[in-house]
């Protein structure tokens, strides 16, 4: 019950920056808010204020969550265990075979179909050669964010890029994710030039 309750709160917690900010903060939150996105809703503090039903859905659907996972967990658990226990091979062909009838229930076309697999055969390359799927999914989903709000700035600046120092907040923002940058870079380099040393010894 611990583990579960936190793995609870967590996923909870995720949406906080979402809904206020507009900022996903793993790849479950992005993918939704490229759904969001999608459907002309643009999360941040004015979603509460122009969509107060979309918002106030999400925080009661939370609510609903916990108590069906109750409900259905409690009476259900040991039939959870014996799914646990059936062959991955078994498992993965389900769960593709699943999700490519989703896909074609969608518009009936066997083109939405493709897109999953040719989807599904780059997330397997992702994870065979080891690449982090989850700064691929936030880039593509706040690159053109990031973009076009670029854009605007330097349109609004007549071109400067002084303007985004002429505040101490957005300064201070700036530096702050050069130092993620560098100290993540040295990081990597440290534990490259570690592993080659104990490699030579």
């Amino acid at each position: 019950a611990g583990p579960e309750s936190a793995n609870n709160a967590a996923s909870s917690g995720t949406f906080i920056p979402l809904l206020s900010l507009g900022l996903p903060v793993n790849p479950s939150t992005a993918i939704i808010l490229g759904a969001l996105m999608i459907l002309g809703l643009q999360p941040g503090p004015l979603l509460i204020s122009n969509n107060p039903d979309l918002f106030w859905g999400v925080i009661a659907s939370m609510y609903v969550g916990n108590v069906m996972l109750l409900v259905l967990n409690l009476p259900l658990i040991g039939l959870w265990v014996r799914i646990l226990k059936i062959p991955y091979s078994i498992l993965y062909v389900l769960i593709v075979l699943f999700c490519q009838l989703g896909a074609y229930s969608i518009n009936n076309s066997a083109t939405d179909v493709l897109v999953v697999n040719i989807f599904g055969f780059v997330g397997f390359l992702i994870k065979r050669y080891n690449f982090e799927g989850a700064p691929l999914i936030l880039g593509l989903v706040l690159g053109p964010l990031m973009e076009k709000s670029l854009r605007r700035s330097l349109l609004i600046s007549g071109g400067s890029p002084f303007t985004f120092f002429n505040r101490p907040l957005s300064a201070l923002f700036l530096f702050v994710a050069i130092a993620f940058l560098l100290s993540s870079l040295f990081t990597k380099r440290r534990i490259a030039a570690k592993a080659i040393e104990m490699q030579e010894e």
